[in-house]
């Protein structure tokens, strides 16, 4: 069945939308009112799929607009999207060609809908992406406090590090309590928590930013996070393994959890004593404990997800 895609350009002020590759354009303003606009600009064109650029958040509104009016949408990277155009020739760019691009390469790439997140893993995903926030502000404050000895400027940094001890706390509390709401969630913190080493915040991470976990193969998982080697093959040659892309932030911290966890896990000890044993450099182990443990984990995220949905 032959899909008509509305390609639509994201800045954080309009809208550029484009039926198909080279159809109808029009500019919306990126607001209610201008992403309902663009939604019925899509629909009386025959649109059955809206693909917008992935833009750091500003494409949310028009994504959630577009299922609530019943129009299915995805979200692409705009990288890809770009080497598109070039590999296809096109150096010309303005918001309208973008749009076209978008279209079009959503064509070749058979890119299907993707169901926006619910409620409860957004504010999920929001409360751990502040907590993590907050954190890296508290370490930026510890290191610069100890490069002062002024009383005043001190008092000061002492008086910040208080604010931030108390709302961490508080959003580690606000973050639990939203794990032990959702039944799934719930027994998946108890099951990754057979792990030693992997604690409550490792959980939210998780969960906040990898929550196809349990619902794809392990090496899925692995391309994903960023962790998974990929192959750089031709003729003869085999070319060196390297992992690109992937979700940087989850990948720091199973960088940091697999280390601890290898120490109190035979399995992963012997693991890492075969790697040491090889010669690895120790950025290949660290990359390959990550992905063996993110692996496990994904094998006990399916299996709980296949027992909450086939009940004894």
């Amino acid at each position: 069945m032959t899909q008509f895609i509305c390609g639509v350009d994201v800045s954080s002020e309009t809208l550029d939308v484009c039926i198909g590759r080279d159809g109808p354009v029009e500019r919306f303003p990126r607001t209610a009112k201008g992403s309902e606009a663009l939604v019925a600009f899509c629909k009386d064109h025959g649109a059955t799929l809206m693909v917008l650029e992935a833009t750091g958040g500003y494409e949310r509104l028009p994504f959630t607009l577009a299922w609530q009016a019943g129009l299915p949408a995805a979200v692409v990277n705009p990288r890809s999207v770009r080497r598109f155009a070039e590999a296809m020739g096109l150096l010309e760019k303005t918001d309208a060609i973008d749009a076209g691009v978008i279209a079009w390469y959503a064509e070749v790439k058979r890119i299907v809908a993707q169901r926006p997140a619910s409620e409860i893993q957004l504010r999920l995903q929001a409360l751990v992406t502040r907590l993590r926030q907050l954190t890296s502000l508290r370490t930026i404050q510890t290191n610069q406090r100890r490069l002062v000895d002024d009383p005043e400027v001190v008092a000061s940094f002492d008086d910040v590090m208080l604010l931030l001890n108390r709302q961490i706390r508080s959003f580690e509390r606000n973050i639990a309590e939203l794990i032990d709401s959702d039944p799934l969630w719930a027994k998946l913190d108890a099951e990754f928590r057979t792990v030693k080493g992997v604690a409550d915040r490792t959980v939210a991470r998780l969960m906040a930013e990898l929550p196809e976990i349990g619902t794809i193969s392990g090496k899925a998982a692995s391309k994903l996070v960023g962790v998974a080697p990929l192959a750089n093959d031709s003729g003869k040659r085999q070319g060196k393994r390297s992992v690109r892309g992937g979700r940087a932030n989850l990948r720091s911290i199973l960088f940091l959890v697999a280390d601890i966890a290898r120490k109190y896990d035979p399995d992963l000890a012997a693991f890492h004593k075969r790697l040491v044993d090889k010669g690895l450099a120790k950025k290949a182990i660290r990359i390959a404990l990550a992905r063996k443990l993110l692996v496990r984990l994904n094998a006990k995220a399916r299996d709980v997800r296949s027992m909450l949905a086939c009940p004894a």
